[in-house]
């Protein structure tokens, strides 16, 4: 019983409408290709699908269609963790201000963050919208971490690979187990 108390008081933690989310949401369909998501909308863009569009620009705009929806997996996995913060920007922007010391590259390494490729931002824009609709995530395995082939960063030692998607290995975060 103390375990369903425990779990009662989690839920009662989390926001209404975020609640309602992981409820209602019917599932959509999706085909990584390219053709299927050119026949996606682009639209106007709220705040948080935004920030993962212009994440998954700078992240993995020369990916290929899996690429993409598999890094934008990882995000959407981070904001519903624990250990992150609980929106797609405030994932995306964690540790900005401090020189290399953030979650993506990008926001922290110094060079202006320009879209230069309007066709490239439409497309990772239609990814962007599909996954905070709330398309499945089946690619990755749960990932809420991933990496270039290029680089070794330690965490990777002993993180369980999940997946290899073009340039980018996945890796979930390992399960802790408390002792007494």
């Amino acid at each position: 019983t103390q375990l369903m108390v425990q779990e009662a008081r989690a839920l009662r933690a989390v926001p209404g409408d975020r609640l309602a989310s992981f409820i209602t949401r019917p599932e959509i369909g999706v085909e990584y290709s390219r053709d299927w998501l050119s026949e996606q909308p682009v639209g106007k863009l709220d705040e948080q699908t935004r920030c993962l569009a212009e994440a998954l620009y700078f992240e993995a705009r020369g990916e290929s269609v899996r690429g993409q929806f598999a890094v934008a997996e990882v995000i959407l996995n981070r904001v519903d963790s624990a250990l992150f913060p609980d929106t797609v920007c405030g994932v995306i922007h964690q540790g900005t201000g401090r020189k290399y010391q953030c979650q993506f590259t990008y926001t922290c390494d110094g060079h202006p963050d320009t879209i230069a490729n309007k066709a490239a931002f439409d497309q990772v824009s239609r990814v962007a919208r599909v996954m905070v609709a709330g398309a499945p995530r089946r690619l990755t395995d749960g990932a809420t971490h991933y990496h270039t082939r290029a680089v070794n960063p330690r965490w990777a030692r002993v993180y369980p690979r999940t997946a290899t998607i073009g340039v980018h290995h996945f890796y979930r975060k390992p399960t802790q187990v408390s002792q007494n």
